[in-house]
């Protein structure tokens, strides 16, 4: 395969990825919001844009936040590279490129989905709630990763396809984790509180992972087994190692498609290496916000190898 479809496949996955955690990010911090005590990082809302990687370019457009601003910004504006619209965008172009490598399916999820964005975008702003604006993103996005699963062949566009995927989906899942721990929680001593455990319960909520939660660990919802199904376990399909996993197998597959061992597989089987050795216990003890900004920097060094490797031959 080209390197330059490659790349078109890798990041129409990315960016659909990233759309849908823009979405659960808007929906963190709506229920966050209905705490009349949350007083966050510096609110619920900055927090978002903290943990999001767009505080800077937020800062830069309107000088005094609103919520109403902040939920435009993270869903319409086009001027916010990691917007939902910007996402969706960008992801229809790279398979409006690559369209003879997608099935008809999948052209048509992705396109439907951007065609429905641009009349909601015409829609006036005060008849569009913000729970209606998250489900409908997340709806397409799974009607898109559907298409994908069940219509494309299990070639190597397949794999890139996945690789975009887990790649982002490992980063947006450390970053949701890191929003609650490090920006969300107002002080030390509300560890433990009826906030703490409540905000505990929407970041699974947020990752569509409460009910799997506690079929698999029961009982009371801490902080030490979120971090232990987030981050550690296999059987949740967000979790970090989960993502690093399903990265090692694509990865593999790509090596035996073209004949020759590679630096990413390499690398994510390090990775893989280090999260199957850590016990919950070692990244409380390390902190998790310092755990999960070291895997962000990791994650974000494989996907730079990978773009060496098998997608550098062209500009997406």
């Amino acid at each position: 395969m080209l390197s330059r479809t490659a790349d078109n496949l890798y990041w129409i996955a990315r960016y659909m990825e990233r759309a849908e955690t823009m979405a659960r990010l808007l929906e963190v911090g709506a229920r966050m919001s209905l705490l009349p005590s949350a007083h966050g990082y510096r609110n619920e809302w900055d927090s978002l844009l903290q943990a999001s990687g767009t505080a800077g370019g937020f800062a830069q457009k309107y000088r005094h936040a609103q919520q109403r601003d902040i939920e435009s910004y993270l869903f319409f504006d086009l001027d916010n590279p990691s917007s939902v619209a910007s996402c969706i965008g960008r992801a229809r172009e790279n398979a409006r490129i690559v369209r003879t490598a997608l099935t008809a399916q999948v052209w048509d999820a992705i396109n439907t989905a951007y065609q429905e964005l641009r009349a909601l975008e015409k829609t006036p702003r005060d008849r569009l709630e913000l729970s209606r604006l998250i489900d409908w993103t997340m709806n397409k996005a799974a009607i898109i990763r559907g298409s994908i699963d069940t219509t494309q062949l299990r070639n190597d566009g397949w794999d890139f396809l996945n690789l975009g995927y887990y790649l982002e989906r490992s980063d947006n899942t450390a970053r949701l984790m890191d929003v609650k721990y490090y920006v969300l929680l107002p002080r030390v001593e509300f560890v433990g509180s009826g906030m703490d455990n409540y905000q505990w319960a929407t970041l699974l909520r947020a990752t569509s992972a409460h009910r799997a939660f506690h079929w698999a660990y029961g009982g009371e919802v801490t902080a030490r087994k979120i971090a232990d199904f987030l981050i550690l376990n296999p059987q949740c399909p967000r979790s970090l190692t989960s993502c690093i996993d399903g990265i090692c197998g694509h990865l593999k597959r790509l090596e035996k498609a073209y004949g020759r061992p590679s630096r990413p597989r390499e690398v994510a089987e390090k990775l893989a290496a280090e999260l199957e050795a850590l016990s919950v216990e070692d990244i409380i003890e390390e902190g998790l916000h310092e755990f999960l900004s070291r895997f962000i920097l990791e994650a974000a060094n494989l996907s730079g190898v990978i773009f060496e490797s098998y997608l550098s031959g062209d500009v997406r």
